[in-house]
C-alpha cells in the first residue's frame, strides 16, 4: 500500500474511526474532501474528480446521517450500497471515511429532535426558509455532521454540489462563521439526458415518471431563467414562468418556489446586481417522489 492509502487495484482505503482518519491525514499537505450519504452517482463523482485535480490527496465520507432525517422520513429507506460505492471511488479518492452512527455521535442520537441530547450546530438566519420551511430539522443536523466531519478530517478544501444549493449557502456561512480553516468549492450540477438533476433518491422514480415528469421542475426554472435573460427582474413574473411550465403536468405536486439572494436567503421581490438563487421542490407520481432543483441567476456560489 502506497502513502495515498490505494492498494494495487486502485481502490481506497477505507477508514471506519475518527483516529484512523486523523492518523492518514497526518503529514499531507492539500487535501480535499467529498462528504455524501452514498448511493453514489456521476454528480458526487464530479465532486471527487474536482477534488482530485485540485488537491494531492482525497477523502470522501459515506454516511447516512441520521440528524437529517425526522422521525417520518426515510432515513431505514434511504439507498445504501458500500460495495458499489468503493468501486465507483476506484482511482479517483484515496481513502473513504464510513463511520459507524456510534463514532459520529457516541452519547447516540434519536430522530425526534425533542428528546435530542448533546452538542448539536444550527446556522441561524438561512436554515429555516426554502428547504427548511419543509424540513425545520434538517439544516441542523447537517451543519452538526458537517463540523463534526471537518474536525476529524481537517481538509484543505471542501467539496459540495450546487443541487443541495441552501446547504451550500448554509456550510459556507457555517465554515466563516466558526473561523474553520477549510476552502469551500461549489461545483456546478450533473444532470441526466433529460435535464433532471441527478439525485441518488432518483432511483425511486420509476422509468415513466423519470422520463415524463421529473424534469419538469427543471424546465419551469429554465422558463424563468429565459425571461431573466430578456430583462424580467421582479418576483412574480419569473415565479408565474416556472409555475406555469411546473403544474401543468398532472400527478405534479408543486412544494414551493424560492427566489432568493444567494449569501442572506432572503426572498427578493426584485433582482438586483447581487443575483438570485431560483430554486424549488416538488413531489411526482403516486410514489410522490420529491424532487429538488436551482438555478443561478445572475450570480455564482
Amino acid at each position: 500500500m502506497g502513502n495515498s492509502g490505494l492498494d494495487e487495484s486502485g481502490s481506497p482505503v477505507t477508514l471506519r474511526t475518527v483516529a484512523e482518519v486523523r492518523a492518514w491525514r497526518k503529514g499531507k499537505d492539500s487535501v480535499g474532501f467529498v462528504p455524501t450519504m452514498g448511493a453514489l452517482h456521476q454528480g458526487h463523482l464530479d465532486l471527487v474528480s474536482c477534488a482530485k485535480e485540485q488537491n494531492d490527496f482525497v477523502i470522501v465520507s459515506i454516511f447516512v446521517n441520521p440528524s437529517q432525517f425526522a422521525p417520518h422520513e426515510d432515513l431505514d429507506k434511504y439507498p445504501r450500497d458500500i460495495e458499489s460505492d468503493l468501486i465507483k471511488l476506484r482511482g479517483l479518492a484515496d481513502a473513504v471515511f464510513v463511520p459507524p452512527v456510534s463514532e459520529m455521535y457516541p452519547s447516540g442520537i434519536v430522530l425526534d429532535v425533542s428528546n435530542q441530547s448533546g452538542t448539536f450546530v444550527e446556522v441561524l438566519g438561512k436554515s429555516h426558509q426554502m428547504e427548511g420551511a419543509i424540513r425545520p430539522h434538517f439544516f441542523r443536523g447537517v451543519a452538526t455532521v458537517v463540523t463534526k466531519l471537518l474536525n476529524i478530517v481537517q481538509p484543505t478544501q471542501l467539496f459540495l454540489g450546487q443541487k443541495d444549493v441552501q446547504q451550500c449557502v448554509v456550510v459556507k456561512a457555517l465554515i466563516s462563521d466558526l473561523c474553520l480553516d477549510v476552502k469551500p468549492v461549489v461545483v456546478p450540477i450533473r444532470r441526466e439526458d433529460s435535464g433532471l438533476a441527478m439525485s441518488s433518491r432518483n432511483q425511486y422514480l420509476d422509468s415513466e415518471c423519470r422520463a415524463a415528469l421529473a424534469p419538469i421542475l427543471y424546465k419551469g426554472l429554465l422558463s424563468a431563467l429565459d425571461a431573466f435573460k430578456s430583462g424580467r427582474f421582479d418576483r412574480k413574473s419569473l415565479l408565474e414562468c416556472a409555475t406555469e411550465i411546473i403544474t401543468q403536468k398532472p400527478d405534479v405536486h408543486l412544494e414551493y418556489l424560492s427566489l432568493a439572494h444567494p449569501v442572506s436567503l432572503a426572498e427578493l421581490e426584485s433582482i438586483g446586481s447581487d443575483g438570485a438563487i431560483l430554486s424549488g421542490a416538488m413531489r411526482v407520481g403516486a410514489a410522490q417522489v420529491r424532487i429538488i432543483d436551482n438555478i443561478l441567476l445572475g450570480c455564482h456560489l
